[in-house]
């Protein structure tokens, strides 16, 4: 799991294929005549953390760090009032989307810094969130990037199959990473995969995501049909790129089967947001749904999809200890995932604040968002 490699001026420690560590030549030289490894590698104050998919600076979130896994869109748990939760463990991307709506992946201009959750930290956190929402609770492991890149997924789905309260674990995917070991690895406790397969042409996939294998995916997709989990295929629809490929991406997935329990498509519009990447003009809502309207009559297929057809309802929502125009300090703890953005702790929950001021000062800081108790604020 650990791999030393000698860098010009740095000894760099690979953990897991995605945490890099990188610590001074002569700095380790000092340290290794008194201390093992492991023991530089944990305490070291000179060592920069990154994340080896995207370049950008990592941080590790444990119960030990004092980060909350409660109040932050870019990683932890997210309640939105309902019987599904968002857990998201990781960041990063290994493609490049043309239409990413959060502009993820290592070319990414807004994004400076990465998050990894210790798997018994979130367990822990997660148990006690479940229990307050009660039984029938769907786990939905989605993120700011692609969630196979979380180094210890399977070990972490086996672990949420066991917690009292969830009826449902589902995984959002680009599908890149997964392959046969893997899909057995984790069939007996993920219900369902969401794999984002937005054209079946190799040329357009590759205009659409960067390096990307499209018959890797089709095989995986394949695979996972004739798991013990569901496939639902969940393409964006961008205009003016994959208009042509919608009708075959149907036809594809119900040809392999998908959909065994769920609805076998969920198309996405494609919705240009302000930190995300623009890839065109976005389709207006009433053409894009009379459009999957004239394709569900064609192909006898639901693709009009409520929170019902997931088994989603409404329910009490976890509070948020925040009003919007309260002005709080709080100290920042880490960078922040967005330029121009630092990490505070304050009242139990993350918080990102927009500010220049370095990490362990102290912000008095305006809440400008608490939508469904992700935490923003801004300097004052």
């Amino acid at each position: 799991m650990l791999k030393e490699i000698e860098g010009k001026d740095e000894k760099i420690f690979i953990l897991r294929n995605i945490i890099e560590i990188r610590i001074p030549k002569n700095v380790y030289a000092k340290l290794e005549k008194k201390y093992s490894k492991e023991y530089i590698i944990s305490y070291c104050n000179a060592k920069r953390v990154l994340n080896r998919i995207t370049g950008r600076e990592l941080v590790f979130v444990t119960r030990e760090s004092g980060i909350p896994l409660l109040g932050h869109s870019a990683f932890g748990i997210i309640d939105r009032g309902t019987n599904l939760l968002q857990v998201r463990c990781v960041t990063g991307c290994n493609l490049n989307c043309i239409f990413c709506s959060v502009d993820e992946g290592r070319k990414s201009r807004t994004r400076k810094t990465d998050y990894i959750v210790d798997p018994d930290y979130m367990i822990e956190e997660l148990e006690k969130v479940v229990e307050f929402k009660g039984e029938g609770v769907e786990v939905h492991l989605d993120g700011q990037g692609e969630p196979m890149l979380y180094p210890y997924f399977e070990y972490f789905v086996e672990k949420v199959s066991r917690i009292k309260g969830v009826g449902v674990i589902s995984v959002q995917s680009n599908g890149t990473l997964l392959n046969e070991e893997r899909i057995s690895e984790i069939e007996d406790y993920v219900t369902r995969v969401n794999l984002s397969l937005s054209s079946l042409d190799p040329e357009l996939a590759k205009k659409l995501h960067g390096p990307y294998n499209v018959s890797k995916v089709r095989e995986v997709a394949e695979m996972v049909v004739n798991s013990k989990m569901d496939l639902l295929i969940a393409p964006v629809w961008v205009p003016g790129y994959n208009d042509e490929e919608i009708p075959k991406i149907i036809e594809f997935a119900l040809e392999i089967g998908a959909g065994k329990k769920y609805p076998p498509l969920g198309i996405q519009k494609y919705i240009p947001y302000r930190f995300g990447r623009k890839a065109g003009k976005s389709m207006p809502f009433r053409e894009f749904y009379a459009r999957l309207a004239e394709y569900e009559k064609e192909y006898g297929v639901k693709l009009i999809l409520k929170p019902e057809d997931f088994g989603m309802e409404k329910r009490e929502k976890l509070s948020c200890p925040f009003r919007k125009g309260e002005v709080v300090r709080a100290k920042i703890v880490a960078e922040g995932r967005l330029v121009g953005e630092k990490l505070c702790v304050a009242r139990g929950r993350s918080v990102a604040v927009v500010t220049e001021k370095r990490v362990g000062e102290v912000v008095e800081f305006e809440v400008v968002r608490t939508k469904d108790g992700i935490v923003v604020g801004i300097e004052r």
